[in-house]
Formats: structure tokens, sequence, C-alpha cells
């Protein structure tokens, strides 16, 4: 399947599970009916008396009426240099992760994690809160792994919930500490 089948089955289900928003609602809308099914949960309004609103929050994390937001979702597939086993590879990767930590410190890099083994080369995703392709273009250019050919990045332009800005700092509550090596 290409990637392009699978980011409109993702945004189909996100929206059918009444998860997206009106805009992927529409595009949504095309590709379920393009296989006989409806997509119209998720153009209601959000629901009334929602007591458990908070503005502070939905503006700290940048969501809309609906408490969604713009994204750039990046899928890294195998690139054309991958390189062999080594120092110079535990390197590339250290920079890597260094990078992903220095993008989700300064508020840019929502979401990030690999894929199972997969057929077709996929590798990993970036989930980056920019507002256009090319400032995504420009973040992940300063990741070593894409740098040297390790990866290759494609972008979609994604419209999630603004939540997922929370996930840098739960998952940081999640780590054990580490201990000082012996």
């Amino acid at each position: 399947m290409d990637t392009k089948t699978m980011a409109r089955l993702a945004i189909a289900a996100l929206s059918l599970a009444g998860v997206a928003g009106p805009a992927v609602a529409q595009q949504a809308g095309a590709v379920a009916g393009a296989e006989g099914r409806t997509a119209d949960t998720a153009s209601a309004a959000p629901a009334a008396g929602n007591t458990g609103y908070d503005a502070t929050l939905a503006r700290r994390v940048g969501a809309d009426a609906q408490g969604m937001r713009q994204y750039v979702l990046v899928i890294l597939k195998t690139g054309p240099n991958p390189m062999p086993e080594g120092e110079p590879r535990k390197a590339m990767f250290a920079g890597h992760f260094a990078n992903m930590e220095r993008l989700a410190k300064a508020g840019k890099l929502a979401l990030a994690g690999p894929f199972a083994k997969d057929p077709d080369g996929w590798r990993g995703l970036f989930v980056l809160a920019v507002d256009d392709l090319e400032q995504a273009r420009a973040l992940v250019a300063t990741d070593p792994a894409v740098a040297q050919g390790e990866f290759v990045a494609e972008y979609h332009r994604w419209y999630g919930s603004a939540a997922t800005m929370l996930i840098p700092e739960l998952h940081e509550k999640l780590q054990a500490p580490k201990t000082p090596a012996p």
C-alpha cells in the first residue's frame, strides 16, 4: 500500500472515529465515499456544557475551538545510504536522539517513534508542531540520520488533537531515572 493511500486511510479512520475536525472530515468523506461508507461524525460542533474546558491549556497547546491544531506528520523511511554497524552508526543515532530531544524541548516535536520492521522501509515518524511543510523540512534537515542518508523523509499536513502537544511532558514523567554506570 502506498503512502498516500495509508495517509488517506488514517484520515478516514480518525474522522469516522470522531477524532478529527471538519476539514479532515471532508477529506475522509471522499475516501469513505469511495468505499461506500459515510463520514459525518467529525463535523459536529463541540458538546455544549463542557465544564472541563481549560482556556489557559487550550492557548498553551495552540488549540482551536474543537481542541485541534495543525501539524506536519513526517514519515521516515530507509534512505539511500544506510550506515553499517559500528561506532559511526552509534554516533549518528546518538545525534538523532539528541536532536529529537532538542526539538521536543523547543515545543516543535510533539511525537516521535519507530515502526516495527516494515517491508516498505517505514522506519519512524515525527509529528511536528509547525505551520507549513517548509518549516518541517528545515527542522528535519537538522537530524543527523536524515543528513547522512540513513533516512529519507515524507511530509504530510495533519490536523489532530492539540493534546498531542502534551505528550513530551507526559513522556518525561514516565521515564525511569537513569542509573549511573558502575
